[in-house]
């Protein structure tokens, strides 16, 4: 009897100890990269941007700040070109790579203007 109840406590220590690690280890996963693409609704002073979904009616809040990158490109073209975010408007489609926070923002680490389908370039 002494030796069931000294493994059942064996156990519970090693569970109690290796629980919180675990925890750690999943916290310290980078977050999963996000994509959205869709058409540029408003251009907010805010660091956000409003894309509605391609062939959809969803729109979706894009966060932004100084370390986003911004290119833009046509459509099967390797030549990527750097701009920068006033070169963006409202009808331009652009293709957002980036993450969800804790709070389900999605942060744009880059966005990507699709000269091809935008009507100013």
């Amino acid at each position: 009897m002494n030796k069931l109840l000294g493994l059942v406590f064996a156990s519970l220590f090693v569970f109690i100890v290796t629980g919180p690690m675990r925890a750690q280890e999943s916290a310290k996963k980078p977050a999963k990269e996000a994509r959205w693409e869709g058409t540029v609704v408003f251009m907010g002073s805010d660091s956000t941007l409003r894309v509605r979904q391609v062939g959809g009616t969803i729109e979706k809040t894009i966060h932004f700040d100084s370390a986003t990158v911004w290119n833009s490109q046509y459509h099967g073209d390797h030549t990527v070109n750097t701009i920068v975010a006033s070169q963006v408007k409202g009808g331009d489609r652009v293709i957002c790579i980036g993450t969800y926070n804790e709070k389900g923002e999605f942060h744009a680490t880059t966005i990507s203007k699709r000269l091809s389908h935008s009507p100013s370039q």
